[in-house]
C-alpha cells in the first residue's frame, strides 16, 4: 500500500508541476506556445512571399532586367558578309502553316496578355507605333516598293463580314454586313522570303530572312471561304528589333526562355517551298499540285543541302 501511494503521489506533483510551468511566465515551459506561433507565423509568412515580393518590386524569380518581354533584349548579331564573298545564292518563298503543331508558337496566345503576344499581334502593334513598315501589293510585289501609311494600314485590319439573318418584320432571309477587326485567330499562314548563299571566307552556307507576310481567309459575297489572301509584306531586319523583345512560349522548358527573333534565327519552325528563284517567275504550284508540289519543295531543299555537301571532300 505504502509503495503504490508514493507512485500515485509522484505522479500527482509532477502534472502539478507542469501546468505551473504553462501558466507561469517566464519559465521555459511559458515559451512553448510562443516559439510554436513565431514558427506559424514564419511559415505563413514564407507562403506569402513571392506574392508580396512580386507586388512590391514586379519582378519574378528571374533577376532584375530578365523579366518576361525585357525591353533592352537586343537582336541576334549577323556575321557580317561581304558581297564579292558570297559565291553561290538562291532565293526561296516559304509558307509557314499555323496549323501545324509545330508552328503554334506563332498562333497563340490568341488574346494578348501581358507577357506574351502572337506574331501577328506584335506585327500589327509594330505597324502602328511605327517601328515597322508596311509594304502593299503583296500578291505582286515582294521588293518592298510600295510603303503604306498608317492610314492604309489601319483599313488593313478591318475585315468587312456578313451573316443572313432572318428579317423579324418581313420574314425574309436577308444579309447584314458589319466590320470586325482581324485577329491573331485570323492569320493562317505566313510567306517567308530569305535568301540562301555560299559565304567563301566562313565556308558555311547561311541563310538570310528577308521578309514576311500573314496571309487570312478570303471570302467571297455569301461567306464562303474562296482561298487565302496576303496581307502586307514586312522587312524582317527592320522588325528584328521588336521581336526580339518579345517572348515566345515554346512549351517544352519554360526556363528556356526564347524571342521571336530567336526561333526566327535558330529555324525553330516548320514550312515547305513554294517557290524558288527561276527564269520564268513560276510557283511550285503552277506546275505541280497536291503531293507532287510537296515533292518538289522536298527536292528544292535537298538540291541546296546537297549542293553545299558536295563542295567538301573526305
Amino acid at each position: 500500500m505504502k509503495s503504490s501511494t508514493r507512485i500515485a503521489l509522484f505522479f500527482l506533483l509532477t502534472a502539478t508541476a507542469t501546468v505551473n510551468a504553462q501558466t507561469v511566465p517566464g519559465t521555459a515551459g511559458a515559451a512553448k506556445p510562443d516559439s510554436l506561433n513565431s514558427t506559424n507565423s514564419i511559415i505563413n509568412t514564407s507562403m506569402q512571399a513571392p506574392l508580396s515580393i512580386k507586388e512590391q518590386t514586379g519582378q519574378t524569380v528571374f533577376g532584375p532586367g530578365e523579366g518576361h518581354g525585357n525591353l533592352q533584349r537586343k537582336p541576334i548579331p549577323l556575321a557580317p558578309v561581304r558581297e564579292a564573298d558570297v559565291m553561290w545564292s538562291k532565293r526561296v518563298w516559304r509558307t509557314l502553316d499555323l496549323r501545324e503543331k509545330m508552328n503554334h508558337p506563332f498562333y497563340f496566345p490568341l488574346e494578348p496578355r501581358r507577357d506574351l503576344q502572337s506574331l501577328f499581334d506584335i506585327i500589327k502593334s509594330g505597324i502602328r507605333s511605327g517601328q515597322i513598315t508596311a509594304f502593299g501589293n503583296p500578291a505582286l510585289d515582294d521588293e518592298f516598293n510600295s510603303p503604306m501609311s498608317k492610314t492604309d494600314a489601319e483599313a488593313i485590319f478591318v475585315r468587312l463580314d456578313s451573316s443572313m439573318s432572318i428579317d423579324p418584320f418581313t420574314g425574309l432571309e436577308q444579309m447584314y454586313k458589319y466590320k470586325t477587326e482581324l485577329s491573331a485567330g485570323d492569320v493562317l499562314q505566313y510567306w517567308i522570303k530569305e535568301d540562301w548563299f555560299l559565304d567563301k571566307q566562313r565556308g558555311v552556307m547561311d541563310v538570310r530572312i528577308l521578309g514576311i507576310c500573314p496571309l487570312v481567309a478570303k471570302y467571297n459575297e455569301k461567306g464562303e471561304v474562296e482561298g487565302l489572301k496576303p496581307l502586307f509584306w514586312i522587312y524582317f531586319p527592320e522588325a528584328r528589333p521588336l521581336l526580339a523583345t518579345k517572348d515566345v512560349y515554346l512549351g517544352i522548358n519554360n526556363g528556356q526562355r526564347m524571342s521571336f527573333d530567336d526561333i526566327f534565327m535558330k529555324r525553330i519552325f516548320s514550312s515547305y517551298v513554294h517557290k524558288e528563284s527561276n527564269v520564268y517567275d513560276r510557283w511550285v504550284n503552277s506546275y505541280s499540285t497536291g503531293l507532287d508540289a510537296l515533292m518538289e519543295s522536298e527536292r528544292i531543299k535537298e538540291s541546296m543541302m546537297d549542293f553545299e555537301s558536295d563542295l567538301w571532300h573526305y
